[in-house]
């Protein structure tokens, strides 16, 4: 985790500012309905003063909102220099403008900006405590997991009049995130129509994460029927060329699932989403909660500590209280972790020793192991919270090994572990535990395209493109199990070592998902789907100016 103290000020501050034709585009969108009141919550320098400008024909009322005092008299200087609209630029903070401020009890037209990207532990205590009263004013639930966007735009939503129009850059991350799901519920909720165009490059230098651009109309009412989601999948800057309203009008919507939970299905084609429908469907295909339960590894609090090469438990002594661990991508390349891979991994040099002092009191440690505690405590890790709400702080707590394996984090798709020799797993890594299923099994049946994209549905990601699944998360996968499916566990292994996940993927669909009846082309749209999915998480390059 990095520290506050650590960052620039630009992330601080969570500016990344919209470049004019993005900003142009969305005003263009909501100069359809000509608005008569908008409302700008995060105005920055102006940019979107000037885009209105250009964009509306009719003599607006503009009420413009920035926390910064020099972004605010740079956009109000720039408002000075537009004549057709009626600008109002306050130096204010939004979540409190709106809490507080009366003006906030009015509704507008239009609302567009683009809000600022801060996580919830760089935001200022009034600011957190802002944001938990709006998302709790409108009976949403709170994490503090969120970041500044997500109550800017819930704010932002219910400042909107009844088919009132919004547009926003947001982050790539509002389909996925967890901490989204309030927002994208609200949005399903009070929202008629959702347009999501969504860019194959980064915009914005400076960020790791992808940005999108949202489109939304208001319901009239909130009973009226929700059309749904849409999203457009775009190139550079194409779709700047095409209308917004266009876009907004022509999409094909995807409603009930999509707008419930993540947005992630959406990007699929009609026709992949029916495959994936159809085939989850099946006898043979489980939800990972029904046949395995997932825990989190070992919690140690100083992994540095506990977590160590054969050097240090040679020069201390401490076999005794050494146990064999993995926890990492470079721990195990492969499916398979047994005594040869644990081998490796201690020749060279890599971290394979847990520390487990297992004692009901510390005089039963030997003098040495005694001697790397007391080292322990000179680098103050008994203080650290994890290690001091121990009755003794060395000693690691839940400490058991699973048969299976699973690392928190993934590049092209996730695997499982056969764990042979009964590793201890760091809370890098999940525990298995297999219900009503063979172990080996499931971790040979794990590896295809309908698991793997099932993972980019239900995973989330965020800068540099890592797939990341929490519990929750893997529980909602889907593995299919073919009774009449062997467990090659050895050659997978070595072809997972050695052999792109394209192929990986390729070699295992012809083997189960066959098993399953699935024919070629059901096969292929699987796995271009997973490999679509994929491509886009891993996007990282910025072609702003195509």
């Amino acid at each position: 985790m990095n520290f506050k103290e650590n960052e620039s000020a630009q992330k601080l501050r969570g500016g990344y500012y919209t470049p004019f034709d993005l900003a142009h585009y969305l005003s263009r969108w909501i100069a359809e309905i000509n608005p008569v009141t908008v409302l700008e919550p995060s105005c920055g320098d102006g940019i979107f003063l000037e885009s209105l400008s250009s964009a509306l024909s009719v003599r607006s009322l503009i009420t413009a909102i920035e926390l910064d005092p020099t972004e605010a008299n740079l956009a109000t200087a720039r408002a000075s220099t537009i004549n057709n609209l009626d600008i109002n630029v306050k130096c204010a903070d939004f979540l409190e403008w709106y809490l507080t401020s009366d003006q906030a009890k009015s509704q507008y037209d239009a609302i567009v900006g683009n809000p600022p990207f801060i996580r919830y532990q760089y935001l200022s205590q009034r600011d957190q405590g802002f944001s938990e009263r709006i998302f709790k004013l409108h009976n949403l639930r709170f994490t503090k997991h969120t970041n500044a966007w997500v109550p800017f735009v819930i704010a932002s939503l219910s400042l909107l009049r009844p088919s009132g129009r919004l547009a926003m850059v947001l982050p790539a991350e509002i389909l996925h995130v967890l901490h989204a799901q309030s927002l994208r519920f609200y949005l399903g909720q009070q929202c008629k129509k959702l347009i999501i165009i969504d860019p194959e490059e980064i915009w914005f230098d400076g960020t790791l994460q992808g940005a999108v651009l949202l489109l939304a109309e208001k319901k009239k009412d909130i009973k009226e029927y929700t059309a749904g989601l849409g999203i457009i999948q775009t190139r550079g800057k194409s779709f700047l060329n095409v209308s917004p309203n266009q876009y907004f009008n022509k999409t094909n919507f995807i409603n009930g699932k999509t707008v419930e939970g993540k947005w992630t299905r959406a990007l699929l084609t009609k026709k992949e989403l029916e495959i994936f429908e159809g085939v989850i469907k099946g006898d043979a295909v489980h939800r990972f909660s029904d046949i395995a339960d997932v825990d989190v590894g070992l919690v140690t609090g100083a992994n540095k500590f506990f977590l160590v090469n054969d050097n240090t438990v040679n020069h201390y002594d401490l076999e005794k209280w050494s146990h064999p661990m993995f926890g990492r991508s470079e721990h195990c390349p492969g499916i398979l972790y047994d005594a040869n891979q644990h081998s490796r991994n201690s020749e060279s040099g890599l971290p394979s020793n847990f520390l487990w002092f297992n004692v009901s009191n510390i005089s039963e440690l030997s003098k040495s192991a005694l001697e790397y505690i007391r080292s322990g405590e000179r680098e103050n890790l008994h203080v650290r919270y994890k290690c001091r709400i121990r009755k003794s702080w060395f000693k690691v707590p839940s400490v058991y090994a699973t048969q299976v394996g699973m690392l928190k984090r993934a590049h092209d798709m996730p695997r499982l572990i056969l764990n042979e020799i009964r590793a201890y797993t760091t809370d890098t890594a999940y525990r298995i535990t297999t219900k009503n299923v063979n172990p080996k099994k499931l971790v040979y049946c794990f590896i295809n395209s309908l698991t793997a994209l099932s993972s980019e549905l239900e995973g989330r990601h965020y800068g540099g493109g890592v797939l990341e699944l929490v519990p929750s998360e893997i529980e909602k996968l889907y593995i299919p199990i073919p009774a009449q499916t062997s467990e090659a566990i050895k050659e997978l292994d070595k072809m997972i070592r050695s052999s792109s996940s394209n192929e990986i993927l390729s070699h295992q669909d012809n083997i189960i998902l066959r098993d399953l009846g699935l024919n070629t082309d059901e096969i292929t749209s699987l796995h271009e789907a997973w490999n679509k999915l994929r491509n886009r998480r891993q996007r990282t390059t910025s072609t702003i100016n195509q």
